[in-house]
């Protein structure tokens, strides 16, 4: 009797084996209309992250520059503040930091595009001091790259330290950052 108890009948055998094989249809329909659901809510979300910490990645390399702006003004005093990206960066590789080359900020600043924002440096003030030009103000622009894709705001930085924001993206700035 023991044994009779372990045995299935064909039957039962078939419709186990029915049931251990797959979904239904309606099962399958259900699971993906949850994630048609899911993806709906999650992707526009996931752009307005990527936005955001665009933003603040480009406030954070604004921050940089004026640091490296700071340790080039001290190192060359008689050149002043850098009027473009390319002077501040430089490889190490290829000598000794100069006034052409500071090697103060890494080679993907330098470039001038960073998570989607494009980077520059503009509005030098020249000071002629003995026959040599010192640069005694600048402002460092981030702008997006594709405004509303990649950033909402254009952000400036002067040489005095302060942050303001474009809200339509460019670089008219007015609004303080805090």
């Amino acid at each position: 009797m023991k044994r009779m108890s372990f045995l299935r009948s064909n039957r039962d055998a078939a419709r186990g084996a029915a049931q251990a094989n797959g979904f239904t249809l309606m099962e399958l329909l259900i699971v993906i209309s949850i994630i048609l659901i899911l993806m709906l809510v999650a992707i526009p979300t996931a752009g307005k992250i990527r936005k955001h910490a665009n933003e603040l990645s480009a406030q954070k390399s604004l921050q940089t520059i004026q640091e490296a702006q700071s340790m080039y003004e001290s190192t060359y005093p008689t050149s002043g503040y850098a009027c473009n990206l390319q002077s501040l960066a430089g490889d190490p590789n290829s000598g000794p930091p100069s006034a052409t080359a500071a090697q103060v900020i890494n080679g993907e600043l330098a470039t001038g595009i960073k998570s989607g924002y494009i980077f520059a440096i503009t509005n030098c003030t020249k000071v002629n001091i003995n026959n040599t030009e010192r640069i005694t103000s600048y402002m460092a622009t981030a702008v997006p790259a594709t405004p509303g894709k990649t950033g909402d705001r254009g952000f400036c930085l002067d040489s005095g330290g302060a942050m303001k924001a474009d809200p339509a993206g460019g670089t008219n700035c007015t609004v303080m950052v805090q």
